[in-house]
């Protein structure tokens, strides 16, 4: 399954999340579904978003899920360098392979990386 990954700022807009999203696909295809924290993933513009493109949310653990770039910020917050590549990773299942790193917006509110894996 492709998962894209989504780490975003408290006060992120719908607009922020759909633009890394966007560009994540751009970058790697459709994807099946969006993952996230526990904690994110109630976020009103993340709901609306899955609402919007007709995706489930997966709620997952990132802790200690190493990742290919590091966010000081994120290490200090949920123990991993990105937030979007671990969910995604994490999400994916057995054999998760990131295939599209994080991808920051513009200004900054919002990050989507996207893993394929083994899960259906």
């Amino acid at each position: 399954m492709k998962v894209a990954g989504i780490g975003f700022r408290a006060a992120a807009p719908l607009s922020a999340l759909r633009q890394a999203l966007d560009l994540a696909e751009a970058a790697g295809g459709r994807v099946a579904a969006l993952a996230t924290t526990a904690e994110k993933a109630d976020a009103p513009a993340l709901c609306a978003l899955a609402q919007e493109r007709g995706l489930p949310i997966l709620r997952v653990s990132v802790q200690d899920v190493p990742t290919q770039t590091q966010s000081p910020r994120v290490q200090a917050r949920f123990g991993t360098g990105s937030l979007a590549e671990a969910a995604a990773l994490q999400a994916a299942g057995s054999g998760a392979r990131l295939t599209v790193p994080r991808l920051n917006t513009p200004d900054g509110q919002a990050t989507a990386a996207i893993a394929s894996g083994d899960t259906e």
